[in-house]
């Protein structure tokens, strides 16, 4: 089999390690068969098990793995099954995308850490260009496609602040190198052969009608160059989209292993109008809603929505993003990421943990922007990540629609609320009798949660009357991003959204007895999970997290003693009950348990000091709780 790629390296969120010797070109025969054999879950689930995943080896040591295996002979979904899980979240890329990658590496003779693969047509093109706006310099973008790569180019240079060239070829061996500009190349379709050598072309970006595309990084894997173009390129692909879905991945691997082209799943008639309804029903907006290929995906349209607003209503302001520093990492890392960009653009920490509360730490935060003449924008998460907590919301209302002045004694500017819905996305913070309607709200939520029980990974966004006109500029980089929910995602969301109250509710009662349970056989452990007069307001989340009690002479030991602890929990339950219980960062599924420990993963990029290492679980509507109940008896009367 001519699958060999010794010494694969894998991308890390930080820093890049390419060190491995030219590939061979892969054997189209041996894809082929395996393309027979994917278990089912490379296709169609959203999470993968955090127990056999190493995030220091993302995607290289499922690839080195992969070519353990005689893949041009295997008869059974078994042997892939049980490969360690290329990325934890199929939005940063999975199994499948690894496997595409890695065969056009070999066709291109490149690193396979070199190919990245996007469900946007236009995100890669992206990438470049935030790379080198922050580098001070310039894109060349050559292209040889129907139409034009990128939409709404006065968009991006005037908010984005991009800097950059679109130049109609017919050849790209008519391409020659450019001083202190990168030279990027669109092309449509070229998957089969390999791409263009001239090595004025820095990247090619190999574009799919309907599956998305895929960027090809030039250039030797060991120069400094090649690393910080792939690092930035895959962190764009981590924070503001995702890789290309495994359906149409899986699609585009027949279409180039069998030479013919792929079809994407059609559309159904009445998909789009019942995922709207839906939306509509449980956020109590009037606003027809936004999807996106990903949580992620539309809080980064709604992100430059809101700052397109700031800056062209408020010509001149700062503006100021205020969000807790230990929210869900990929929400916090892309904020930063965003502000960035912006030349006046400053972070303020928005502090809801240690003692601190949502309420009262807002007020301070406007009060302060207030006398810097500054714009707000609040993106908070509601209930909160992992402690499940909620603000007192008649409070919030009041705080956020008080009227403050500047030093000048003009009304300062409102400000804009970003709230993520995502562990409560039933609940009707857009309704009109909301504490919170006369302010500007936009609410999202993560679709691999409840409204799609795990099966896809498209995220949404509508807004209330007040914030309607922001609403359309969401739109806007929706579309100029190329993020929006492709079909079968859409088709997915539309299954399963009708039956997503009945779930949530089923899921809030197995949490809550569930937590019962732990109080009563453990009542010194220190319980996070919504109170019952939280629950009558409609916040009732199948998720809550535990402090163990520990022990130790002194604080730096009685925290490592309840580190441990934290793990050796996770790994009784999954081994006692491994078809009932998963180590994995996602809820809302259809049927088990998940757990996992927020500050290795959720909380992801969060400072260090505001992690959380505690255990955070989540209950499925499908779940046998009194075989968990009796599980966790059992462990807490052999540790305690």
């Amino acid at each position: 089999m001519n699958l060999t790629q010794p010494n694969m390296t894998q991308p890390n969120m930080t820093q890049p390690n390419m060190t491995q010797p030219n590939m061979t070109q892969p054997n189209l025969a041996a894809i082929s068969n395996l393309l027979k054999y994917i278990p089912k879950d490379w296709i169609e689930l959203t999470t993968h098990r955090l127990d056999i995943y190493d995030e220091g080896q993302a995607k290289s040591q499922f690839l080195r793995q992969l070519q353990t295996i005689p893949i041009d002979s295997i008869q059974s979904s078994q042997p892939l099954a049980d490969l360690p899980t290329a990325y934890d979240y199929i939005r940063l890329g999975h199994q499948l995308s690894s496997v595409l990658e890695w065969l056009l590496a070999g066709i291109n003779q490149v690193s396979a850490e070199q190919v990245i693969s996007f469900s946007s047509k236009t995100m890669p093109i992206l990438a470049i260009l935030r790379k080198n706006k922050l580098s001070g310099k310039r894109t060349k973008i050559y292209y040889n496609t129907q139409s034009l790569p990128l939409s709404d180019s006065s968009r991006l240079t005037e908010i984005y602040g991009y800097q950059f060239e679109l130049i109609a070829i017919d050849n790209a061996a008519d391409i020659v190198p450019c001083e202190n500009a990168t030279v990027l190349l669109v092309t449509e379709s070229v998957f089969r052969q390999p791409l263009n050598d001239n090595p004025a072309i820095v990247a090619t970006i190999n574009i799919h009608q309907d599956f998305g595309s895929v960027i090809t990084v030039h250039g030797d894997e060991s120069e400094a160059s090649v690393q910080a173009l792939v690092k930035e390129i895959q962190h764009v692909r981590r924070r503001e989209s995702i890789a290309m879905t495994p359906p149409n991945t899986f699609k585009l691997l027949e279409e180039i292993v069998h030479d013919k082209t792929g079809e994407a799943e059609p559309l159904a008639a009445e998909a789009v109008a019942t995922v709207n309804d839906c939306i509509k029903a449980n956020t109590g907006t009037r606003v027809t809603p936004l999807i996106a290929s990903s949580g992620l995906s539309i809080q980064y349209a709604i992100m430059m929505g809101v700052i397109e607003a700031a800056l062209t209503e408020h010509p001149g302001k700062p503006v100021k993003i205020i969000l807790p520093p230990n929210c869900y990492g990929g929400t916090n890392d892309q904020a930063r990421r965003v502000a960035a960009l912006v030349p006046n653009a400053e972070i303020i920490d928005l502090l809801v943990d240690g003692g601190q509360e949502l309420v009262s730490s807002l007020e301070m935060a406007l009060e302060q922007v207030a006398k810097q003449n500054g714009v707000p924008i609040v993106l908070a998460e509601i209930p909160t990540n992992p402690r499940v907590e909620v603000p007192n919301m008649a409070e919030l209302g009041r705080v956020l629609g008080r009227q403050r002045q500047t030093p000048e004694k003009t009304a300062a500017v409102a400000p804009t609320f970003l709230v993520d819905q995502t562990f409560c996305p039933n609940v009707k913070l857009l309704d009109q009798a909301s504490p919170l309607a006369g302010v500007k709200v936009i609410s999202f939520s993560s679709g691999s949660k409840f409204p799609s029980g795990g099966r896809c990974i498209a995220g949404y966004c509508t807004s209330n009357e007040e914030a309607k006109d922001v609403q359309k500029l969401v739109e806007k980089h929706l579309v100029l991003s190329d993020n929006r929910a492709v079909a079968h995602q859409l088709n997915t969301l539309a299954e399963f959204m009708p039956s997503m109250p009945e779930r949530i509710q089923k899921a809030y009662e197995n949490t809550v007895s569930l937590v019962s349970h732990i109080k009563n056989i453990l009542p010194a452990a220190k319980m996070n999970f919504v109170s019952a007069e939280l629950a009558a307001q409609g916040f009732t989340p199948s998720v809550f997290s535990l402090d163990l009690p520990t022990k130790g002479d002194h604080k730096a030991a009685r925290e490592a003693y309840k580190r441990a602890l934290n793990e050796k929990l996770i790994n009784f339950m999954i081994t006692r009950h491994p078809s009932m219980c998963k180590y994995c960062v996602s809820y809302g599924q259809l049927k088990g348990s998940y757990w996992t420990i927020p500050a290795t993963s959720t909380q992801g990029t969060t400072k260090e000091d505001d992690k959380d290492y505690i255990v955070r679980v989540a209950l499925s509507p499908d779940v046998d709780i009194a075989a968990l109940q009796a599980t966790l008896t059992e462990f807490c009367e052999a540790e305690f």
